[in-house]
């Protein structure tokens, strides 16, 4: 099982996985009716569809306890993004940083929902951790493997 301490949820993150885990109570229901069907060919060792039917059994139970977990602890993020003494960067925040004279914008998420392509960052990142607890104005600096980046933070809501 994954560890889930400290993880973050947007509410249309935990929408989803809501959404996903009462897909997988479906699922659970028809795959173990397949297996059913498939004991009554006999021969187990040899029966295919018995055998993708308890791999994907296997799958569903994983997972559906993998998302039991994950909304049993986390925390949800209230979405105003305006920290504790507002301004502040916090998971739920949408920061704009310059960085080589360009803006940029990120969306402070928890690890489950970031998507750096869509502009999400992980709290967890190296740049959302460096973010976390700064304020407008503030410059932080990042080592990446190309050298030190210098980011301002330009806003914050």
């Amino acid at each position: 099982m994954m560890d889930v301490q400290e993880l973050y949820l947007s509410k249309e993150g935990w929408a989803k996985l809501q959404e996903e885990l009462a897909d997988l109570q479906l699922q659970r229901v028809e795959v173990t009716q397949k297996i059913r069907e498939a004991r009554e060919f006999g021969d187990l060792s040899e029966n295919a569809e018995y055998q993708e039917a308890k791999t994907r059994q296997a799958f569903i139970e994983g997972r559906v306890e993998e998302i039991e977990a994950i909304l049993k602890t986390a925390k949800i993020i209230n979405g105003d993004g305006n920290g504790i003494n507002g301004g502040e960067v916090v998971v739920g925040s949408k920061v704009t940083v310059k960085f080589n004279g360009k803006e940029i914008t990120y969306d402070i998420t928890g690890s489950n929902e970031a998507s750096p392509e869509e502009g999400k960052i992980s709290n967890e990142s190296p740049l959302g951790r460096t973010l976390i607890g700064r304020r407008i104005g503030e410059k932080v600096k990042l080592a990446t493997g190309e050298g030190e980046r210098e980011y301002q933070i330009v806003k914050v809501s």
